[in-house]
C-alpha cells in the first residue's frame, strides 16, 4: 500500500511538471499561474503546493529533472549535474566520437528547447530564477573542461573559454535552428559544428 502511495505522489509530481511546461509554452511563464497549472493536471492549487512551494521552484525542477534528463545528466558534486558521456567525448577528441555526440544531441533539442527558452523568460520576470540556465550551461561548460583536463590537451587557462566558446556556438544552434533560415539541411549545420568543435577542442 505504501508503494502505491509513492507512485501516486510520483505520478502527481510528474504531471504538475508536464503541466507547468505545457502551460508556460502556451501562455508565457509570466502569464501562467499556479491555478492555471493545478488545473491542467487535474488537481487543485492545494496539491501544487505540497510539491512545489512556488512557481519558481516548479522552474527549477524543470531544469534540474527533465532537462538534465532529456541529456542524460547525473548528479555532480564538482559541477552541480554532469553527462559522463560529454566528458569522455571530449577526452576522446576524435571527429567521430564528436560528430556522434552532437547527433545524439540534436536529436534531444525538440525536449530541451522549450525549457530552455522557458528558463530564460522565467529569469526576466522572477529574481529567484536570475541566470538559472547560464548556471546549466556553466555545467556543460565544465564538463568539457574535466574532459579536456583528462585527455591533457589545451593549457589549463584555456580550457574552459573553449567550453564556452562550444556550448555558445551548440546553445545558439539549438535555440534558433527551426526558426533560422541558414541555408543548410540538418545534416550540413551538425556537420559545421562538429568542424568547429574539433577545431575547438582538440
Amino acid at each position: 500500500m505504501a508503494n502505491l502511495r509513492e507512485a501516486q505522489k510520483q505520478m502527481t509530481r510528474r504531471l504538475l511538471l508536464e503541466s507547468g511546461l505545457e502551460q508556460f509554452k502556451a501562455k508565457g511563464y509570466a502569464a501562467t499561474k499556479v491555478d492555471d497549472i493545478a488545473t491542467a493536471a487535474g488537481t487543485t492549487r492545494v496539491t501544487f503546493y505540497k510539491y512545489f512551494p512556488t512557481r519558481s521552484e516548479l522552474m527549477k525542477a524543470l531544469i534540474d529533472e527533465q532537462l538534465n534528463e532529456a541529456l542524460q545528466r547525473v548528479g555532480s558534486p564538482e559541477h552541480g549535474s554532469t553527462a559522463l558521456d560529454l566528458v569522455t567525448t571530449v577526452a576522446d577528441g576524435s571527429p567521430e566520437a564528436i560528430m556522434a555526440w552532437l547527433r545524439r544531441t540534436a536529436d534531444s533539442w525538440p525536449a530541451i528547447r522549450p525549457i530552455i527558452r522557458i528558463g530564460r523568460d522565467a529569469a526576466v520576470v522572477d529574481p529567484e530564477l536570475t541566470d538559472l540556465v547560464e548556471r546549466w550551461l556553466e555545467e556543460a561548460i565544465g564538463d568539457i573542461e574535466d574532459g579536456l583536463e583528462r585527455a591533457g590537451r589545451l593549457e589549463p587557462h584555456q580550457r574552459h573559454f573553449r567550453g564556452v566558446l562550444a556550448m555558445a556556438q551548440l546553445d545558439f544552434v539549438a535555440q534558433n535552428w527551426d526558426r533560422a533560415d541558414w541555408k543548410l539541411t540538418r545534416d550540413q549545420m551538425l556537420d559545421e559544428l562538429g568542424a568547429s568543435w574539433v577545431q575547438l577542442l582538440t
